[in-house]
C-alpha cells in the first residue's frame, strides 16, 4: 500500500464516520493540523498513535503500518498549487514574505524559523463583516552557525 492509497482510505473512513480532524486528533492525542498532515501523507506516527488512529476510523492494521512510514515530504509541490486556498498561502509568501523575513531578522538575527520544531493552529474568529481565518504558526528560531 502506498501513502496515496492510505490517504484515500482514511478520507473515505473520515467521511463515512462523519468526523472532523479535531475529533480524530483528540482520539490520538495530537492537534488537528498535525493529524491531517499525517493522514495526507506528509508526516508519520509512532506505532501506538497509528494504531489509535486506525482503530478510531475502523481501518485495518495495514493502514496503521503505513502511517508509521517516514514520508517523502513535499513531492506534490513542484508547482504552485492551483487549489485557491493553498494558492493564497503562496500569495501571502510572495506579497509579505520579504517583510516577514525582515521582521524576523530584525528581532532574532540571521536565521530561520524551524518547520520541524513547529506547531500550527487554525481557528475561526467570528466577525460581523465576515468570519476570519486565524492561522498561528509557531516555530523555533534557528540561527545560522558562525564559523
Amino acid at each position: 500500500m502506498t501513502k496515496l492509497e492510505m490517504t484515500e482510505a482514511i478520507m473515505v473512513a473520515k467521511a463515512s464516520k462523519g468526523v472532523t480532524w479535531t475529533e480524530i486528533g483528540d482520539a490520538v492525542g495530537l492537534s488537528d493540523v498535525f493529524t491531517a498532515s499525517v493522514c495526507l501523507g506528509q508526516n508519520s506516527l509512532v506505532k501506538e498513535d497509528a494504531d489509535k488512529l486506525a482503530a478510531f476510523l475502523g481501518l485495518d492494521s495495514e493502514i496503521a503500518t503505513i502511517l508509521t512510514v517516514c514520508p517523502m515530504k513535499g513531492v506534490d509541490t513542484d508547482l504552485v498549487s492551483k487549489d485557491p486556498l493553498i494558492y493564497r498561502f503562496y500569495e501571502i509568501a510572495y506579497v509579505y514574505g520579504g517583510a516577514i523575513k525582515e521582521c524576523i531578522h530584525e528581532k532574532f538575527g540571521d536565521g530561520i524559523m524551524s518547520a520541524i520544531d513547529f506547531t500550527c493552529d487554525v481557528t475561526k474568529e467570528e466577525c460581523p463583516k465576515g468570519d476570519r481565518v486565524v492561522v498561528t504558526m509557531n516555530g523555533k528560531f534557528l540561527p545560522y552557525k558562525k564559523w
